[in-house]
């Protein structure tokens, strides 16, 4: 049953693979590689350079299949595999932690030329940007957290991150039983992580998020997540120190991150921050919320943009999906 159940999982990790080949180019960043899809700004481009950081479970189709469209040309932009998930290397230890991951985007920012840029992070990756702004602030000219995880938060992690991070259990864990577990409830996880907004009718297949069904992408993020409350708990007074300006955007039904904890503690500790609240809105504001995430890159850009009106425009639009009208 074992050797099965392993079979099964190499066979489909290459699969996977297969079906979702890597968009992007890898780039030695000190002795492992770092991946990374590349967009050069267009002539007419009238934003700074910006980099994506996806959340736990992703990897860079997350985020570039709702931003790349819509802000082609405008900016020079850099959508990143975070160390150890979609087809980066993990490189050292110091990669389990946020920043050693926001160390390793400065270093990839570096070889593809980029001094600063503004930083667009959901969820797990807004701990890593909090990281890379208090970190690296000479590379920062702004933040766009969305339903950002920076904060210590009660009651711990889900059973299975534990055990995946597990020596030896953790790997027999994920080269048997994850694979075939995870592809039967992919679905339902993703309109999950949505919810109560609806799921993008294509996420599955644009968003890729079955790359992270394979063993070692599975136990690097478990490992992520589970050593995430012990850093924001370590690193989150320092927050204060952050002197770049941010924006934060978080939605009042949001069922995976604690908004009240995590997004208001954001407000609280950057000073120079402003945070929006969306009502009706869940943990995707990168999709369900994208001409507010993009208004909000456009004002730290220096534009002027009402962000709060923008916001209640999303929430009439939320308000009429919720009640069928059109």
């Amino acid at each position: 049953m074992f050797g099965v159940a392993f079979g099964f999982t190499a066979w489909k990790a290459r699969a996977i693979e297969k079906q979702f080949p890597n968009i992007g180019t890898l780039t030695d960043v000190g002795g492992y590689r770092m991946n990374a899809l590349h967009i050069p700004a267009g002539p007419a481009a009238d934003l700074p350079p910006l980099v994506f950081i996806h959340g736990a479970s992703g990897n860079l189709r997350d985020q570039e299949a709702t931003f790349l469209r819509p802000l082609m040309g405008r900016a020079e932009m850099l959508f990143v595999d975070r160390p150890g998930h979609g087809y980066s290397e993990r490189g050292g230890p110091e990669n389990a932690f946020p920043d050693g991951q926001a160390a390793a985007i400065a270093k990839l920012m570096s070889a593809y030329g980029i001094e600063k840029a503004i930083i667009v992070a959901h969820s797990f990756g807004g701990a890593i940007a909090a990281s890379f702004a208090l970190f690296h602030p000479d590379r920062t000219l702004g933040t766009v957290f969305l339903s950002p995880a920076t904060h210590p938060w009660p009651g711990g992690i889900d059973w299975h991150y534990r055990l995946t991070s597990t020596p030896v259990i953790g790997w027999l864990f994920s080269h048997t039983l994850v694979m075939p577990a995870g592809l039967t409830m992919l679905d339902g996880a993703t309109q999950s992580v949505f919810s109560p907004n609806k799921r993008r009718e294509r996420y599955v297949d644009e968003g890729a998020p079955a790359l992270v069904l394979r063993p070692d992408t599975f136990r690097y993020n478990a490992e992520d997540v589970a050593n995430l409350l012990d850093y924001v708990t370590r690193i989150s007074p320092r927050y204060t120190e952050i002197k770049t300006p941010a924006i934060i955007i978080t939605g009042n039904q949001d069922k995976i991150v604690l908004a009240n904890i995590h997004s208001v503690g954001l407000k609280h500790d950057i000073r120079n921050s402003e945070l929006i609240w969306v009502k009706g809105l869940g943990h995707k504001p990168d999709y369900v919320a994208t001409d507010l995430a993009i208004a909000a890159i456009e004002k730290l850009a220096g534009h002027d943009r009402d962000l709060e009106g923008l916001a209640r425009l999303v929430e009439a639009r939320l308000a009429r999906a919720d009640t069928g009208d059109r």
